[in-house]
């Protein structure tokens, strides 16, 4: 996308933000943005906020809110810089009737933890973020739903061995893990450094400076390791240049796997036929046949009320993920709001909405959502939920989906998690929540 065009988009966002950016009422329930609509990233923020906010506007429009509750939101510009962030949220946490904060950064998020904390709002990190937050023992109010680093990694490898035959082929294999040079993309350094261990591959990690336009050593390098895949765990610009470079150096994109912030069209179609046959993971299909989207596109785009300004892009990757990241906020208001009255809601009050956050298969489907994404189960203890991924394939034109769905290895991550966690805590003096006490602190949250 044309730096022009992000600046339309950013335009546009402010003009359609104009009557939810008001004085917020009692009756409403407020969504502080930190978007990113320009800059390297902007692909990535202009589809994923735009798609949460159409939800919120197909919610309000077609529903008039939740139970009568208004959602309203407001958008601050981060360029995804931590910094930035930073201003946005001491600029936006006054507003009364905060239900979340969704960064959609590892930088911001982690800068945000000891706040949110302090001002008792939930942030959610959907599929990204400290992947030890998965734990509410110890942080109860960042949510990692859908899916969370290590998890991820997991299903990476699971899908590998897959196509090698089982866990016990993966012996002997050679994998390289190209990563983003942030915060973001060395979440996962020793994640794959157990697996290797574990399932007897070798791995090698080889690191990409922000934003990755420059990748020619990096390629070089693979190319004389001659591995059997590539882990590509990229954002933004470095995706393209990524599988641009491959094919310049002789790698087949099909031994290419993309992670879960490497799997939109933006991320391919600038690549040309060099992202032919290339695979990624992914929490949530594209594509506008799921009845939700189609109802967005009805009640929003055809009525000239969408937020993005180029209407292909409905039902595109990052597109389809900020839906799915309005419907579990939603979701999570609604469930809260049968247990506190239906009213607008204390940020305490959300993040009980987030803990009993479960929805089935069939709840899905009854959303509009059946095969959109599969399901969530978000407990106390478990921020994240079920960890379900799958795997798609570009044919040059689409995603095509080339898996079912796959889960984690929960009982050899969680382990790690909770040492990882109790360990933070520790460092911290925070004292690890029980399940007695979360139900006396709920108690005591409704009777307020």
């Amino acid at each position: 996308m044309k730096p022009t065009t992000f600046l339309k988009t950013a335009a546009l966002a402010v003009a359609l933000a104009i009557p939810f950016a008001s004085a917020v009422h009692a009756d409403e329930q407020f969504f502080p943005l930190q978007s990113y609509r320009v800059g390297p990233y902007a692909a990535g923020g202009t589809g994923f906020f735009g798609g949460f906010i159409d939800y919120i506007n197909l919610v309000n429009t077609r529903d008039g809110g939740i139970n009568g509750v208004k959602l309203t939101y407001e958008e601050g510009e981060t360029q995804y810089e931590v910094e930035k962030g930073v201003e946005v949220y001491e600029r936006l946490k006054t507003k009364p009737n905060i239900a979340t904060w969704t960064p959609l950064s590892v930088g911001i998020a982690y800068a945000l933890i000891d706040r949110v904390t302090t001002d008792k709002v939930p942030l959610t990190t959907i599929n990204h973020g400290r992947t030890d937050s998965t734990d509410g023992r110890v942080f109860p109010y960042i949510f990692p739903l859908l899916l969370n680093p290590y998890s991820e990694t997991s299903g990476i490898v699971n899908y590998i061995a897959t196509k090698s035959g089982g866990l016990e082929k993966l012996k002997g294999k050679k994998i390289v893990v190209l990563y983003h040079g942030s915060p973001y993309g060395k979440e996962t350094i020793p994640i794959y450094e157990l697996l290797a261990q574990k399932y007897g591959f070798t791995v090698q990690q080889i690191e990409v400076s922000h934003p990755g336009n420059e990748q020619q050593s990096q390629w070089l390098t693979i190319r004389r390791t001659k591995p059997d895949y590539v882990v590509l765990r990229g954002w933004g610009v470095m995706n393209p240049v990524a599988l641009k470079t491959a094919q310049k150096t002789g790698f087949p994109a099909d031994k290419i796997i993309g992670n879960v912030w490497s799997n939109s069209e933006e991320d391919v179609t600038p690549a040309g036929d060099a992202a032919k046959g290339y695979v990624a993971i992914t929490t949530q299909a594209s594509g506008v046949e799921y009845p939700v989207v189609q109802e967005i596109t009805k009640v929003l785009y055809d009525q000239g009320k969408g937020n993005l300004d180029d209407k292909k892009r409905i039902g595109s990757v990052y597109h389809n993920l900020g839906i799915v990241n309005g419907i579990l906020n939603v979701e999570a208001i609604r469930i809260a709001q049968e247990k506190f009255g239906k009213r607008t809601l204390t940020g305490d009050e959300v993040r009980w909405g987030f803990e009993h956050l479960q929805l089935s298969r069939e709840r899905v489907k009854e959303l509009g959502a059946e095969d959109l994404f599969h399901s969530i189960h978000v407990t106390w203890d478990n921020h994240e939920g079920n960890g379900y991924v799958k795997f798609q394939q570009w044919d040059g034109k689409k995603w095509t989906p080339v898996s079912d769905w796959i889960a984690p290895e929960w009982a050899l991550l969680r382990p790690i998690i909770e040492k990882s966690s109790e360990a933070y805590a520790k460092e911290k003096g925070i004292k690890i929540r029980t399940e007695a006490e979360v139900d006396v602190i709920n108690q005591s949250t409704a009777a307020q």
